[in-house]
């Protein structure tokens, strides 16, 4: 019987052209960069107090007023309602809590995540006045400006569906992801330790 606890273990590619071949780019003298931990604490410290929370706010729910908009724009015009837009709403308010509040804390990703399950439910609410305003020749501010929050839960009642929870489960955890500030390139380097 063939043993194979005694034979040594080969690095192995997650190519699957070659199984079981070394990776070509991976050289047992070339090290990991190393973090110098001091540093990268500075760095941290340092963009925690650039952090602007209010503008990650007021930026996140602008991009999901205007992602709302787009969606119920383009769902009027084609009659069809596509469920990719919220994953677009989710990027863009993402983006825009990244950009305008400069965050590394977990609070920002929270609100990227909230603010583009909100724009994924009024992007839903302004389709449906659309279509009401359509229907019934009713100017569409009009619609708008008779909603309040019950008629508008009654709505998103109306036009559930179930997929709705897959693709607003997708657009909150990118609206999450995209929502932290990112280290530049010059910055991993500063944090670095030379080899």
């Amino acid at each position: 019987m063939f043993n194979q606890e005694n034979e040594p273990q080969k690095p192995v590619s997650s190519s699957p052209s070659s199984p079981l071949q070394p990776h070509p780019q991976i050289s047992e003298d070339t090290a990991p960069p190393v973090i110098d931990e001091m540093k990268m604490q500075m760095l941290m410290n340092s963009l925690k107090e650039n952090q602007n929370l209010s503008m990650g706010i007021l930026g996140g729910f602008i991009a999901a007023l205007a992602g709302a908009s787009v969606w119920a724009i383009i769902t009027a015009i084609t009659e069809y309602q596509i469920g990719f837009m919220a994953i677009g709403v989710g990027f863009l308010v993402g983006y825009a809590v990244r950009y305008m509040g400069q965050g590394v804390d977990q609070v920002y990703g929270y609100i990227g995540g909230g603010l583009s399950l909100v724009g994924c439910l009024l992007g839903n609410v302004l389709t449906a006045c659309i279509f009401y305003a359509e229907a019934e020749s009713i100017p569409f501010m009009d619609v708008v400006g008779a909603l309040d929050f019950s008629i508008a839960f009654e709505i998103l009642v109306d036009t559930f569906s179930f997929m709705d929870i897959l693709f607003y489960g997708i657009a909150v955890y990118y609206g999450y992801k995209w929502s932290f500030r990112q280290l530049t390139e010059e910055e991993l380097k500063g944090v670095t330790k030379p080899a």
